[in-house]
């Protein structure tokens, strides 16, 4: 089962479009750092353990990493930083939705994945439908997630168009999908 790395704002907005549950049904493993849970998650999002959600630890040498991308990238959060030290220390995907992330990922070499993905996962891996999607994204929008809403449901309809299947980008493990 392959791994996925998560800031929070992930997270976050899949349980504001209410498909969280769904989400841990995917054939990944989820997982954020042990600090970032701690500080951002532990509080009012404490169940996503028993959903499924591992906690990670950082070798020294990421922990080193993480700084030295903050002292080069200083809108990053500290957690954000630690969120990509734990990618790249375990060689995997990283989600998020924060584009500063995004960019220094990208520029790091580590492949970034991000809601719009998973929701394009589980409509593939038929856990909902383009409607239930569509609604999801309704409600995360309400709750002020800032995706890029034109995006993310031109990409719908596009699912829509061909049965509800993921499109093509989504089904490359290596596409920069959102």
């Amino acid at each position: 089962m392959q791994l996925l790395i998560s800031d929070a704002n992930v997270l976050i907005d899949l349980e504001d479009g209410r498909v969280l549950e769904t989400c841990f049904s995917l054939p990944f493993q989820f997982q954020v750092p042990d600090v970032l849970y701690v500080e951002e998650l532990c509080d009012w999002h404490s169940h996503l353990l028993q959903l499924g959600l591992s906690v990670g630890e950082l070798s020294a040498e990421s922990v080193v990493y993480a700084v030295g991308i903050r002292s080069h990238a200083p809108r990053l959060s500290q957690n954000d930083c630690f969120a990509l030290a734990l990618a790249r220390q375990e060689q995997c995907p990283l989600l998020t939705g924060d584009a500063a992330l995004r960019k220094v990922a990208e520029e790091q070499l580590v492949e970034v994945r991000g809601t719009i993905w998973l929701v394009e996962q589980m409509v593939g891996h038929a856990l909902c439908t383009t409607e239930q999607a569509r609604d999801a994204y309704h409600r995360m929008k309400e709750c002020g997630s800032r995706l890029p809403w034109g995006e993310a449901f031109r990409r719908l309809k596009l699912m829509d168009s061909v049965g509800g299947t993921r499109p093509r980008d989504s089904i490359e493990p290596n596409s920069s999908a959102t």
